[in-house]
């Protein structure tokens, strides 16, 4: 398989000037006479070395690594921490603006790739550095295409009201990755090359953090076993990248509208002893079919029970489940689910706002009877809960006082209108 203008090893590729954002495309045209493949970084772009490119052309910059091979011109940014951010673009109608890829093409992503050492035990890895977002070249036998190790993390970068950049928890999700990439046999990419990948994604893409309170950029770093291989076996070799678009509310309808969810009682989303707990691409495709039947019956999403006695919840389709008994909280035990960044963040946020906060198996039953209930996750922030039916059976929930509460709470950290006691916001 290989992506339209995309090119195999050793070829010229997508063009990606014509791709490159506007700001960007001078910067690819001072590379070019300069013949200089990667731009020095600083500050969060960290640190990439000016290298000559190869034979392959002044113009681009080509490498080759395993299965997966780019040719791309990588447009030189010197971040600078200390200076002030680009303002947002008014290329966006911030106004009304989805969750969708509708904006990615304009903007610059990160690349790296690891390659096995001299003694066959140890990764090297390699920063391409930033460039614009543009089309991979896949060889048909890589890892990730036939075997499917790909793993991926999601993240957001709010713009704060003084126009500060800023990232929520970002070593959680490197830990995150790290433990998935371990799971799925994967080269972990170091918490270090991690963060400062995505805080150089998110400098290069300044113009693109929406207003304060107008949505976040959206992160997606992704872990990919590129490298060639034929019978079952780890990648050769890996790619990390991180590519993001501006993004508002997960959920038709708005933010803080409560949502419909439909009790899924045949088909499962993990078991025990699967990877239910990993980020791992393989767990999300196989619910769209319940997922996609449910949303044409006018529910938002789905909510899952357990493999086993089918009888405990354990998450949404994209998100985690909290359900409220006057001062106690319970989420379900982690194990088979996501070990979300927000979940964790809201049991924090919970206790020290004075509740009662258990994991443990939580009944579909005991959700029916709940005062309230709501949902967490990078994409969705907080999201209450209107509505569940599960059969015949149908419950609606008037009360979402203690979601508000948390959720305000939350995104008062997350955009700096509030104190951060627990140290969770990262500037970058």
């Amino acid at each position: 398989m290989r992506a339209r203008g995309a090119a195999p090893v050793g070829g010229r590729g997508v063009d990606l000037m014509a791709r490159a954002s506007p700001l960007a495309r001078p910067a690819v045209a001072t590379r070019r006479a300069a013949r200089v493949a990667v731009g020095a970084g600083g500050g969060g772009g960290g640190d990439r070395l000016g290298l000559e490119p190869p034979a392959c052309g002044a113009r681009e910059y080509c490498v080759g690594y395993g299965a997966m091979a780019r040719s791309r011109r990588v447009v030189p940014r010197a971040l600078d921490s200390s200076s002030m951010h680009a303002p947002p673009t008014d290329d966006v109608d911030w106004d009304n603006l989805g969750f969708s890829c509708e904006h990615v093409s304009k903007t610059m992503m990160f690349v790296a790739t690891a390659t096995l050492g001299a003694d066959g035990q140890t990764w090297e890895w390699k920063e391409e550095g930033v460039g614009p977002y543009g089309a991979l070249a896949m060889d048909p036998s890589a890892q990730c295409l036939n075997y499917g190790q790909s793993i991926f993390e999601g993240m957001k970068a709010q713009r704060t009201m003084e126009g500060n950049l800023v990232l929520f928890r970002p070593s959680e999700n490197a830990k995150r990755m790290r433990d998935g990439a371990a799971r799925m046999s994967m080269a972990p990419p170091p918490e270090d090359l991690f963060l400062r990948g995505v805080k150089a994604t998110v400098a290069a893409n300044a113009a693109f953090v929406p207003p304060n309170g107008k949505g976040a950029l959206y992160c997606r770093p992704l872990l990919l076993g590129s490298g060639p291989i034929l019978g079952l076996g780890p990648a050769p070799s890996y790619t990390f990248l991180v590519y993001c678009s501006p993004v508002g509310s997960y959920f038709k309808g708005g933010q803080l509208d409560p949502i419909r969810l439909k009790v899924e009682e045949v088909e499962h989303r993990a078991a025990p002893g699967g990877t239910g707990n990993t980020k791992c691409a393989g767990n999300y495709s196989p619910v769209l079919n319940v997922q996609l039947e449910a949303k044409q019956r006018g529910f938002n999403d789905v909510l899952y029970l357990d493999a086993v006695s089918n009888t405990y919840v354990e998450e949404v389709s994209s998100c985690n489940i909290f359900a409220v008994f006057g001062n106690k909280i319970v989420t379900p035990s982690l194990g088979t689910i996501l070990p979300g960044v927000t979940r964790k963040s809201i049991m924090d946020l919970a206790r020290s706002k004075g509740f009662e906060v258990e994991e443990a198996p939580l009944a579909i039953d005991d959700v029916l009877r709940a005062d309230e209930v709501f949902t967490t996750g990078t994409a969705v922030v907080l999201s209450p809960v209107g509505y569940i039916e599960r059969g015949e059976e149908g419950r609606e929930y008037q009360n979402t006082e203690v979601a508000m509460s948390l959720y305000e709470a939350l995104t008062g950290i997350q955009q700096q209108t509030m104190d951060d006691p627990f140290g969770w916001v990262v500037t970058v």
